[in-house]
C-alpha cells in the first residue's frame, strides 16, 4: 500500500509546516505514523480553541 499523498505545497507552508509541527511536508507525505501525529495535534489544537472561544462566548453574553 503506498502511504504517499499528492501533496502540492508553498515554501511558506513548508515554513509553518515546520515551525508549527517540527516536520516538512515531505516527511508528512511519506510516513504515515508522522502525518497521524501531525493530525492528532491539530485536533488538540482545534478543540481546545473552540473551548476557548465558547467560554469567552458564556462571559460576554
Amino acid at each position: 500500500m503506498d502511504n504517499k499523498l499528492d501533496l502540492k505545497y508553498t515554501s511558506e507552508m513548508e515554513k509553518a509546516m515546520q515551525q508549527s509541527h517540527g516536520v516538512g511536508y515531505e516527511e508528512y507525505n511519506l510516513k504515515h505514523e508522522t502525518r497521524m501525529e501531525v493530525e492528532q495535534r491539530r485536533e488538540e489544537e482545534y478543540v481546545k480553541s473552540r473551548r476557548i472561544v465558547a467560554d469567552l462566548d458564556r462571559k460576554v453574553f
